[in-house]
């Protein structure tokens, strides 16, 4: 169990910051779509969300500036897919909270 005195206010702000951008359902769906493992790009996440392509690429920036998604180029597609996997428990814990 971490103790109060333990706490670093630097990392508490980073992990706030990425909880922040976490915050939005479409960001949250994204997410889910990239659970377990998998790299997704643009096009592909825009056609399983069904948002115009520069609202994906709108998200997507945000997560991956905050920390939240790592991007990988190959070729001329850029793959997207979370930078810690064990992010995916707190979008579990959040559906696990809203259903009922």
């Amino acid at each position: 169990m971490l103790k109060i005195k333990e706490l670093d206010a630097d990392k508490l702000e980073v992990a706030a910051s990425m909880l922040k951008a976490m915050a939005h359902p479409m960001r949250i769906a994204i997410l889910k779509h990239l659970e377990g493992g998998k790299r997704l790009t643009v096009t592909e996440i825009h056609e399983l969300l069904g948002i115009e392509q520069s609202t994906t690429s709108h998200h997507l920036g945000i997560l991956k500036d905050k920390g939240v998604l790592c991007a990988k180029r190959d070729g001329k597609n850029t793959y997207y897919f979370l930078k810690y996997e064990i992010l995916s428990q707190i979008i579990d814990s959040l559906h696990s909270c809203t259903c009922e």
